[in-house]
């Protein structure tokens, strides 16, 4: 089994975001492969799929970022998910350049307040799939700066990345290591 997350915030205000990245990538790589069944479940938009005769769930909860690890939790709980292998979490992380991917095991929330959740709510040691998208010169700018629409630059470097993203998940249903998915996909 996969579970794999996009995070971000319902609503139309937020859907072009910089903090629903988590959102985007899942709706682009849903839409690619056709994938339609998704449902309103575990307060999240949810869909079950199989690959290879495995089964593989995309998930967008819609509790608000910062409430994303009730919807994950329960998600988890119901098909005994085991978050070390089967957790994976795409979401915005404003310590890296923009564009840049890193993939870590587990570690801190990092002030990620969707991080935060789900680690109350699943423990700390899942699959983080961080998508850079640098930050604001001033830290009372952070709110708004996440909040915040993309800039022309930075809509074509999200357009350029989603092949990257759709291999890395591609990879990810093919039960790649989660060593050699860092080692793959890790930005220098």
């Amino acid at each position: 089994m996969k579970l794999i997350v996009g995070l971000g915030n319902p609503g139309e205000q937020y859907k072009l975001t910089r903090h629903n990245i988590g959102f985007i990538f899942i709706d682009e790589y849903l839409k690619k492969n056709n994938i339609t069944d998704i449902r309103e479940k575990f307060k999240s938009l949810f869909v079950q799929t199989n690959h290879k005769g495995d089964k593989v769930f995309y998930q967008k909860p819609i509790t608000f970022m910062n409430l994303s690890g009730e919807a994950i939790g329960e998600t988890v709980r119901f098909f005994k998910i085991d978050p070390k292998t089967e957790l994976f979490v795409i979401y915005d992380d404003m310590d890296i350049p923009f564009g840049k991917l890193k993939i870590k095991q587990n570690g801190s929330a990092g002030g990620h307040n969707g991080i935060k959740s789900i680690i109350s709510h699943v423990g700390n040691e899942f699959v983080r799939i961080k998508f850079g998208i640098g930050k604001p010169k001033m830290k009372e700018e952070i709110l708004s700066f996440v909040l915040g629409k993309f800039s022309p630059e930075e809509k074509e470097i999200v357009k350029n990345s989603r092949e990257k993203i759709f291999s890395l998940i591609d990879d990810i249903k093919d039960d790649m290591t989660i060593s050699r998915l860092m080692n793959k996909y890790n930005t220098k």
